[in-house]
């Protein structure tokens, strides 16, 4: 691919979350089942027990059509707006959040995050509890400003975004600019934590190829210090199993925690 950047109305015309959740999530057989989802859901669980990132507030900007991202905040947040670009990830997301029949199943990672905790025998109480916590479903667009144009969000403690950036941004610079804008969405001393791949250049949907703003880990951290965050983890992970390099050719995953000065 000469140039990796898909438009948003190519996102909005063919992005299947259904297809989306079944290559990447279902169990055993998902290319991020295992690796990827064993890297963020320790990293995150760390994160929010250990590391004491906690608050009154977390907003999730490009939730997608998952929950895992947020499994352990709920412990630790009183209240988590989700939000996404795509209606038909924002669908697919209220259709778990409503419990309807057609909702892709998570009991999966909803297991493996107990069992982090401490907790294996209460995975129905560990869904309960993330479905009392989020307030709001909201519309997000990383390329504007204010992402959620016309709504004001009053600033959160926490601001997370998982597997996400490397869409809409064209370039590392573009990456910065986002996260330039969202320190008005976070409150002084509140953090910012992304996690995403390595050294991606596409990857499938279905039948469908989109394509992926190219990182690195040193440009990367630039982007942080630059937009002015101070970092406080970054942690990187090779990817081991190349079996499906077909359907998405990244090589690592990163987890960056950063904070907003005071």
């Amino acid at each position: 691919m000469a140039n990796n950047y898909t438009s948003q109305q190519t996102y909005i015309d063919h992005f299947n979350p259904k297809d989306y959740l079944q290559t990447y999530y279902e169990p055993k057989e998902g290319m991020l089942y295992g690796e990827w989802t064993d890297f963020i859901l320790r990293n995150l669980h760390e994160t929010f027990t250990n590391g004491g990132v906690r608050g009154d507030t977390l907003l999730d900007f490009g939730t997608g059509p998952t929950i895992y991202q947020l499994l352990s905040a709920c412990e630790v947040f009183d209240e988590i707006i989700v939000s996404d670009f795509l209606e038909q990830n924002r669908v697919e997301f209220q259709k778990w959040l409503k419990k309807d029949p057609d909702a892709f199943d998570w009991t999966h990672i909803i297991k493996y995050v107990c069992d982090l905790e401490g907790n294996k025998e209460d995975y129905e109480k560990k869904a309960e509890k993330l479905r009392s916590k989020v307030k709001e479903v909201l519309k997000c667009d990383a390329l504007k400003r204010n992402p959620y144009d016309p709504i004001v969000v009053p600033p959160v403690d926490c601001l997370l975004s998982c597997l996400c950036l490397e869409v809409p941004c064209e370039d590392i610079k573009s990456y910065c600019e986002v996260l330039k804008n969202f320190k008005d969405l976070i409150k002084p001393g509140g953090h910012l934590l992304i996690s995403s791949v390595l050294n991606a250049t596409f990857y499938y949907v279905g039948k469908t190829c989109f394509g992926s703003m190219t990182t690195n880990k040193e440009d990367l951290e630039m982007a942080f210090k630059e937009a002015g965050y101070q970092i406080e983890k970054a942690a990187y992970a090779p990817r081991i199993d190349k079996s499906q390099m077909d359907i998405s050719n990244y090589d690592a995953h990163y987890f960056i925690l950063a904070r907003k000065p005071k």
